[in-house]
């Protein structure tokens, strides 16, 4: 049986986000987040960004600040693939 790959994204008031099912940061400063979650790539945007929160064992992670907007890449795109299948893309 194939694992159950899971991802929620809650927005509050457009100022807190709290994201499941990341599995790693790939950068951020305070106008983009660049993340990969169970189910491809995450770009989150705004201003003021904040990264707060991350959990290693749960994949829970917080940003705030004033969001603007949540961009997804390709469902394919995962940071399972590790540094070797980076390389070789």
């Amino acid at each position: 049986m194939e694992h159950l790959k899971t991802h929620h994204a809650i927005l509050e008031n457009r100022e807190r986000l709290v994201l499941s099912g990341v599995t790693e940061i790939r950068s951020f400063d305070d106008r983009a987040v660049i993340l990969f979650t169970e189910l491809g790539a995450l770009t989150v945007l705004g201003h003021g960004l904040q990264v707060h929160s991350l959990s290693t064992e749960t994949g829970a992670l917080e940003v705030t600040g004033e969001i603007a907007a949540l961009r997804y890449g390709d469902r394919s795109q995962t940071a399972s693939a590790g540094l070797l299948g980076r390389l070789f893309r």
